[in-house]
């Protein structure tokens, strides 16, 4: 984090990356000082409502946050910046995203949390498009996307959609979509949410301890199970919309799909004197550890393996062998997981399981678009075990 003062009185001249977060209303005009070095600029947690009209005076700019602030509609200006590839509104309180406003090599744009109903149909016309995140919008439809040959990762959680959106089946590079929370999957969410049979546990029966880890959609700790002297994990569901959609749909995502080797062992679920949903989960050991670390601003939609990750052919083999019985006991309990990637999979050396049902969706009853979605899965399978495949070569 810098500061305002660092900024202001020029002692981050040369800077390439700067992060402001200092209640700002306006937009300092001290950032064009930075305009033959800045390449990534961070305005997030402020309260600004704008940005000037001649931003593309940036021209090195390629990444732009400017989430949790008070913009009602996507800049105009930001169409300007030919070198913008990345761009984070998310948590704002968009309204209207006008043409103007998507850069010609737009390749990244996050619009999570705001109130869109409409897409314009230039969005269509960015061939380098390969991530959209979506989520916890008013959109029921989105606009012809056919020409984005290169878009990957989709994600459409929590907005009004009826059906899945006819466009998708045009996109011939998709692979990660989350689709829960929307109009045609409530009925099948709600079942799962009523109808799993998981005993619920008195949180007065469960005493918690460190925390193990937190996601966008919760907190994990560690716990006892006092009437059973077990010792157990316990995610507590956050109430906000997260990158993939809506902590309840992960609830119910994750009580649908049940038990089986490949999943971390459901045994009961509560609630928080707060009010906040929780699952009891079994405490795995220290040994597993995730297979990768999650894409960054470069590789977009390739996981970050660590440069000494190494499995054999006989590793490779077990990995590949339990992701395929987990994700096809998904597929048979009615759920596509919408996130098969490497920093999703826990692995200790024997055996892996598949983590994380943040994006998870329920598939719909047409047979067609039932294939359709378990296809993506499929095709996410395929980029992980190529993936895992160069590590043991």
């Amino acid at each position: 984090m810098h500061s305002l003062d660092d900024l202001l009185n020029g002692r981050l001249s040369g800077a390439t990356h700067l992060k402001l977060s200092a209640n700002l209303d306006a937009f300092p005009d001290a950032i064009f000082d930075l305009t033959d070095t800045l390449e990534i600029l961070d305005l997030s947690g402020n309260r600004l409502s704008s940005l000037p009209h001649d931003l593309n005076r940036l021209h090195r700019l390629r990444i732009l946050f400017c989430s949790n602030n008070r913009f009602t509609e996507l800049p105009p200006g930001l169409g300007a910046c030919e070198s913008l590839r990345m761009i984070g509104f998310k948590a704002n309180r968009i309204a209207r995203v006008p043409p103007q406003a998507l850069p010609p090599r737009l390749r990244w744009l996050i619009l999570t949390d705001n109130a869109v109903e409409t897409l314009p149909a230039e969005l269509g016309q960015r061939p380098a498009l390969q991530k959209l995140m979506l989520a916890g919008n008013r959109l029921s439809a989105l606009p012809d996307l056919s020409a984005c040959a290169n878009l990957e990762l989709l994600r459409l959680s929590a907005n009004r959609f009826e059906a899945l959106p006819p466009t998708l089946y045009a996109l011939p590079r998709l692979t990660w979509l989350a689709y829960a929370g929307n109009p045609f999957t409530h009925a099948r969410e709600a079942a799962a949410l009523h109808e799993a049979d998981l005993p619920h546990i008195d949180w007065s029966d469960l005493s918690l301890s460190e925390r193990l880890g937190e996601g966008a959609s919760g907190h994990i700790h560690a716990a006892r199970w006092i009437s059973r002297d077990q010792s157990v994990a316990v995610k507590i569901f956050k109430g906000d919309v997260t990158s993939d959609g809506l902590p309840q749909s992960e609830l119910s995502a994750a009580l649908a799909a049940g038990n089986h080797d490949g999943l971390i062992p459901l045994l009961g679920r509560a609630q928080s004197p707060e009010g906040r949903d929780a699952l009891i989960m079994q405490r795995l050991p220290p040994s597993f550890r995730p297979l990768a670390g999650p894409p960054d601003f470069d590789t977009c939609t390739r996981d970050i393996y660590a440069k000494d990750t190494r499995l054999t052919t006989d590793q490779t083999q077990i990995i590949a062998a339990d992701l395929a019985s987990a994700l096809s006991h998904l597929h048979h309990q009615g759920l596509t997981h919408g996130d098969l990637y490497a920093h999703n999979i826990l692995y200790d050396g024997e055996s892996a399981l598949i983590t994380d049902l943040g994006a998870a969706s329920p598939l719909p009853a047409d047979d067609e678009q039932r294939a359709f979605l378990q296809a993506l899965d499929r095709r996410a399978y395929g980029v992980l075990m190529e993936e895992l495949t160069k590590c043991s070569e």
